[in-house]
């Protein structure tokens, strides 16, 4: 089952023509397409808008409650999840070309275990973020607090976008699975009687070989005469 791959772990067997239209019409691409969008707004609007200064001070502070650790938390996980998107996204353009079996678990479970650790980082980062802000004082981020908003809703709503790409890489791995199961054959043969007679031959039609002689003396049969 190693080598065989042919349209194991809900992609079609591999070798056949790349149709971009249909692929891009898949559930974990269009997934994948507005989380990388989610990430790419959440950083940019930090990056842009997340540090500023005060009139009388010249050094930068973040906007959400001066806490540095919450800017770059927000920065952090979505520079990594847009690289992350991109890198899946070039995975799966090219998972129906992987033959090997085994490639595919290993790609569909990094997919899995990517995915549900960053739906987490984004509800802690959801969090962290909302509490920030409820403590910062409108009258010093007035200005940026349009991209602050904007960086917790899509930290909000990228939850739900990973997600979705978890539950899709918990599919088809699922399918990887069962698809394995019903074509696994046992490779123990049956346990058969010891010493099996050889085919299309019974016992019944034995025949004595000629040219046989039998232990018993002929009837009649007499010494030779002694001189």
């Amino acid at each position: 089952m190693e080598g065989g791959g042919g349209g194991a772990y809900g992609a079609a067997k591999a070798g056949g023509a790349f149709d971009l239209l249909r692929f891009l019409q898949q559930p974990q691409v269009l997934a994948r397409i507005v989380s990388a969008v989610f990430a790419l707004i959440v950083f940019a609007c930090l990056v842009g808008d997340g540090y500023m200064n005060l009139p009388e001070e010249s050094r930068l502070f973040c906007v959400f409650n001066h806490n540095e650790d919450a800017c770059r938390y927000g920065i952090g996980i979505g520079v990594l999840a847009f690289l992350a998107c991109i890198f899946f996204f070039m995975v799966d353009v090219y998972f129906p070309q992987i033959s090997n079996t085994t490639d595919r678990k290993y790609l569909v479970l990094a997919d899995l275990g990517f995915s549900g650790l960053w739906t987490f980082l984004w509800f802690i980062g959801f969090c962290f973020l909302t509490n920030q802000w409820s403590w910062t004082q409108a009258k010093e981020v007035y200005i940026v607090a349009d991209s602050a908003r904007a960086a917790i809703t899509f930290s909000f709503f990228s939850i739900f976008s990973w997600g979705l790409l978890l539950t899709f890489a918990y599919k088809r791995y699922k399918m990887g699975v069962e698809d394995f199961a019903q074509s696994y054959v046992d490779p123990t043969p049956e346990v058969s009687t010891p010493y099996s007679s050889y085919p299309n031959i019974s016992h019944e039609s034995y025949q004595q070989p000629p040219f046989t002689q039998t232990a018993e003396a002929p009837e009649g049969y007499q010494p030779p005469p002694v001189y």
